[in-house]
């Protein structure tokens, strides 16, 4: 009888298996050992590597045939001197793969992470296109945890799912759906303001950049876990879609605004992995869900709106929306007086200048704090920058006619500037780190897909496992 698969347990991930003897194996070879691992792979797979010119460059792969005609091993070239990412290379496989089953082989050096990459890298959005016919799954390395991998994949998922879908399927009230399916799944308490109760309940700017929409501006609040358990609050920017308001973006700036609620999405998928692991803290996600629309109600340049600090804030650019938002959300969170405020925002074009797609800034007063993210963010393959709250920035911010103005004087440091008009809001936190994601990926890479990305969620869900479950 031949040898099948071991039927997954229903909690692991779809493409994973607890096992299988006939697994095909994955081996990862870098050009320096490419000759010794030539001679274990036998003659005939031997000659005909050489034959196809595999010498284990970067981002070489090749299927290595045996006896019978069959695939008996697949090559990797990972050059760890070329990719800093390197040991996510087992992403490359997942797409690129045929349909079967594969185990990992020899030269993984972090076989979790290898195992965490090639389910990354299986993603595609398939809302409104037909599946992907290929099945490729993977054998569960020996030592690693199948349902963290399973619940950290699936998040990432989900959170890419919420960004790559297009505006028309994603407003406001989609964002509080997907917060209530979450709260649901995991029994979670869940709150949302709505509409003219935002100025009620004392939420005025979050009520002024999204009154111009025909979909009502919210604010949902979700609290899950032991409140006798460190309190850890994730704001997340939801602007479903942002025309800029009446300073109105050209159209190539306009075409990837989806993406504008790409911190929601970061902070739900980290909230996903919180709850679906179990970590023991009391967390809160409040999330201001708006879209920044133009009609004859829309807020315009040079006005000045109350705060739920009090504090007076006088609009430079209605484009530069999502500080306004985040400004009430994070008010009401510093009230609570937490350990920790984690704020994901897309926030602006100046991050993106100064550090690229792939890398975003955060910021924190906290060094120990910082140096603690910015050194799990390599450790878990999620990169991130710490760039300074520079206070000599500060006077940018000044107003003639009100105490802030939301926007710098002038064009330098606007991924600073901005963070420090948000810094503003918090005083209570014991700390309080704010990223300034793309929640975009241009390019296809190892564990990320093309399109939406919550970026830095992997790490702060290390973070908040490391250093502040109980």
């Amino acid at each position: 009888m031949t040898p099948e698969a071991t039927p997954s347990d229903p909690l692991l991930h779809p493409a994973l298996l607890a096992d299988h003897p006939q697994a095909i194996p994955l081996h990862a070879v870098t050009p320096q050992n490419w000759e010794d691992r030539a001679k274990s792979v036998g003659p005939l797979a031997q000659t005909y590597a050489k034959q196809q010119g595999f010498a284990g460059q970067d981002g070489q792969i090749i299927q290595l045939p045996a006896q019978d005609g069959q695939v008996a091993a697949v090559l990797l070239g990972v050059d760890a001197h070329k990719n800093e990412d390197s040991v996510f290379a087992a992403g490359r496989l997942a797409q690129s793969l045929p349909t079967g089953d594969y185990c990992l082989g020899e030269g993984w050096s972090d076989q979790n992470a290898a195992a965490l990459a090639f389910l990354l890298s299986l993603y595609r959005f398939e809302r409104y296109k037909k599946p992907d016919p290929k099945i490729r799954r993977l054998v569960l390395p020996q030592g690693c945890d199948g349902h963290a991998l399973t619940v950290m994949s699936q998040s990432i998922a989900w959170g890419r799912d919420l960004i790559n879908t297009p505006a028309n399927d994603m407003g406001p009230h989609h964002i509080e759906a997907a917060a209530r399916w979450l709260a649901g799944l995991y029994g979670a308490t869940i709150a949302c303001i709505e509409g003219q109760a935002l100025l009620t309940q004392n939420f005025p700017m979050i009520h002024a950049v999204g009154r111009a929409s025909t979909r009502a501006p919210r604010l949902i609040d979700l609290t899950w876990g032991d409140p006798a358990h460190k309190k850890v609050t994730l704001i997340g920017k939801g602007v479903a879609f942002d025309t800029g308001g009446l300073n109105i973006k050209p159209d190539a700036s306009m075409l990837l605004m989806k993406k504008d609620m790409g911190g929601a999405a970061t902070a739900l998928a980290t909230a996903r992995m919180v709850m679906g692991l179990g970590l023991k803290i009391r967390l809160r996600v409040l999330i201001p869900a708006v879209e920044n629309a133009i009609s004859g109600s829309a807020f315009r340049p040079g006005d000045v709106l109350q705060s739920r600090k009090g504090l007076t804030v006088e609009i430079g650019n209605t484009d530069a929306e999502g500080r306004l938002i985040l400004a009430d959300a994070l008010a009401l969170a510093d009230e609570d007086s937490p350990d920790l405020i984690v704020q994901f925002a897309t926030l602006t074009g100046a991050a993106r200048v100064a550090l690229g797609p792939d890398l975003p800034p955060f910021y924190t007063k906290n060094d120990t704090l910082a140096k603690r993210i910015q050194e799990l963010g390599l450790a878990v393959h999620d990169p991130v920058w710490n760039l300074p709250l520079w206070n000599r920035y500060r006077m940018m911010l000044d107003s003639k006619i009100a105490d802030i103005n939301h926007i710098s004087s002038g064009g330098f440091a606007g991924s600073i500037t901005a963070a420090l008009f948000l810094d503003r809001f918090v005083e209570q936190a014991k700390d309080y780190v704010h990223f300034d994601i793309f929640g975009w990926t241009p390019t296809a890479r190892p564990g990320r897909s093309e399109g939406g990305e919550p970026q830095a969620a992997r790490l702060i869900f290390e973070l908040l496992k490391r250093d502040f479950s109980a």
